[in-house]
């Protein structure tokens, strides 16, 4: 059996997470180093991007024993989305990275939105102010002097890629966040850049996800504990979600179809060989990490949500002791209803300016009906996202699951029931990571000499010697019937809130 050893690193918000996966496909061990993130104004989210790469440098020294060391062939990034970094000409960084979830680009999102016949027909999306193009629109009208030294243009993951490597790259997984992106054709929009005022140069060249970019510079070798001389390759990488699908067996050319995520925010991710474009822009339509489509339903908090309903009120860290107390009985049933709209909402809604709520709480309403109800009320939205992607006549018959939610057999079982879909866990439940470590490892494949058109293919060899299925949580029909009648109740809820 081979001894290679290939890197996966989840570049995330609060936190980078780095996994050493053998070329089997088992995971070795797995470290995360935190990174600062800084809120300068209400609704506004930054970092300096610099701290990625200090992130990556502590993680890969603590990650590998020294014997390890000379084994390691590849490393491949799975990116948050959507964070604009801007560099001069130097290649200096202009300002702090406005990130994924950063919600100052309103007003250049709803002027975007005027055109939604042009944005739809280049780039097959809509704007949300997490898009990379509204950002970069808000950056012209407020700090015209520094939007006037760019000359680089990139997304968290590809600004650590040329970090490490010295070179610009970019993939079409992560590129079809930006808004500047022809996801049909897989090339920048000449007519979004000039819409945006930006020039073609400062976008990076797009490689397919598992396509070397690169290998890592002398000094960061170095830094890192490495060998100066030694060769390692740096795949293009993907987006977080797509790296994640990847990661959970979920392609464009067989596997699973769909995969739902559990995460900080909550996703639904549909594959497809072919491109599939929502008419009205509700769901994303973006290219995967395999070659292949996709679309996808984001909501900006799910796991979030229990996160603060645990931690922020009940000041509690003992989430399966809450969970504990709710019984059977009350799953689906009680007029307690949550709306997890903590940050606004993306998809399918788009609206920033909406907020969470609970409704229908009386004065002997329980700790534990509140609990309840904020895990139904993440499973009705992640089901929003679901239910138009059905409309286009998208059926998958199961959904890979994954996410730190997705550890709760309690939240699962919700899950299941309201969105009636039978969801399976991996073994390994890293998805990002693990997808970034396949990638590494086609990457280190096509270096070597496999021709670039095997890519996809050797791709799909390795997900399905790796990737493998350690439970499954059905749907149960006597839930599923009651979920269904509360979820019904939701609408007239959710629309008289939004009009407040």
């Amino acid at each position: 059996m081979s001894d290679e050893l290939y890197i996966g690193v989840d570049l995330g918000t609060s936190a980078v997470k780095l996994l050493l996966m053998r070329a089997d496909g088992a995971v070795v061990r797995t470290v995360s180093e935190t990174c600062p993130v800084s809120y300068p104004k209400n609704g506004w989210s930054e970092q300096n991007p610099e701290d990625w790469t200090d992130a990556v440098i502590r993680g890969v020294r603590r990650l590998l024993q020294p014997k390890e060391k000379k084994r390691v062939r590849a490393l491949a990034a799975a990116g948050q989305m959507h964070g604009l970094v801007a560099l001069d000409e130097k290649g200096q960084v202009l300002r702090p990275a406005i990130l994924w979830n950063d919600g100052r680009s309103v007003r250049e999102t709803e002027e975007l939105n005027q055109q939604k016949e042009l944005l739809l027909q280049e780039t097959g999306n809509i704007a949300f102010p997490g898009f990379t193009a509204p950002k970069l629109l808000w950056m012209k009208k407020n700090e015209p002097e520094l939007f006037g030294r760019i000359r680089r243009i990139l997304l968290p993951k590809d600004y650590l890629n040329y970090r490490l490597t010295g070179n610009f790259s970019g993939d079409p997984s992560d590129a079809s966040g930006t808004l500047l992106y022809d996801v049909k054709n897989r090339r920048w929009s000449e007519k979004m850049l000039d819409r945006c005022g930006a020039a073609a140069g400062w976008l990076p060249k797009v490689q397919e996800s598992y396509e070397p970019v690169g290998t890592i510079r002398p000094e960061i070798l170095l830094s890192m504990g490495f060998d100066e001389k030694q060769k390692i390759v740096i795949a293009a990488g993907a987006g977080d979600n797509a790296a994640a699908a990847v990661g959970c067996g979920v392609l464009s050319n067989g596997g699973a179809s769909c995969n739902i995520s559990l995460g900080t925010s909550g996703t639904v991710f549909l594959t497809g060989e072919t491109y599939l474009q929502v008419p009205d822009g509700r769901l994303h339509s973006f290219a995967h990490a395999d070659g292949g489509y996709h679309l996808m339903g984001c909501m900006l908090s799910a796991a979030s949500c229990n996160q603060w309903w645990m931690d922020d009120i009940l000041g509690t860290r003992d989430y399966a002791g809450e969970q504990s107390h709710i019984s059977d009985e009350m799953l689906g049933t009680g007029d307690v209803f949550f709306l997890p709209y903590l940050m606004g909402e993306r998809a399918p809604y788009n609206d920033p300016a909406v907020r969470g709520a609970f409704f229908g709480l009386s004065r002997d309403t329980s700790r534990e009906q509140m609990t309840l109800a904020v895990l139904e009320g993440v499973a009705f939205g992640i089901r929003d996202s679901l239910e138009i992607a059905r409309s286009l006549g998208m059926r998958p018959a199961a959904s890979r699951v994954c996410g730190g939610g997705a550890k709760s057999l309690l939240w699962r079982r919700i899950l299941a029931s309201v969105c009636r879909l039978p969801l399976e866990r991996v073994r390994a439940e890293e998805g990002p990571g693990m997808g970034g470590a396949l990638l590494a490892q086609t990457a280190d494949a096509l270096d070597r000499g496999s021709s670039a058109r095997d890519g996809a293919f050797l791709l799909a060899e390795h997900v399905r010697r790796t990737v493998g299925v350690s439970d499954l949580t059905e749907p149960e029909p006597e839930l599923s019937a009651r979920c269904e009648e509360k979820y019904k109740k939701l609408y007239p809820l959710a629309s008289a809130f939004s009009r407040l």
